[in-house]
């Protein structure tokens, strides 16, 4: 049952990453920005004391040390000191305070 298992497994990561590389392929003949037609994260940061991020899909973990934010792709972990969500809308935040790490997970 293991091998059974771990075979589906190999096939749908292998599916993934062709996936993946389909999407980019259409992202460059289409010449549309990857964040666009993969719906990655864009991050703009300002020195430590300010991040936006574009293309997220909800709020995992929120204290004022640590937030946690789900993309298409994973989790971006903030940990830091004061950290306070300024605004969010359904696509975009904003987190100030003194930004120590910025961590991706998938």
């Amino acid at each position: 049952m293991n091998g059974i298992s771990m075979e589906s497994k190999r096939r749908r990561v292998r599916q993934e990453d062709e996936s993946r590389s389909f999407k980019n392929k259409i992202a460059e003949l289409s010449e549309l920005p990857k964040d666009v037609a993969m719906g990655m994260p864009v991050l703009t940061i300002t020195g430590q004391a300010e991040l936006c991020l574009e293309n997220y899909r909800g709020i995992i973990e929120y204290t004022d040390t640590l937030i946690r934010i789900q993309t298409k792709s994973g989790q971006i972990r903030i940990a830091g000191q004061r950290l306070q969500v300024v605004y969010y809308t359904n696509d975009e935040m904003k987190v100030s305070g003194h930004i120590v790490s910025i961590e991706y997970q998938h």
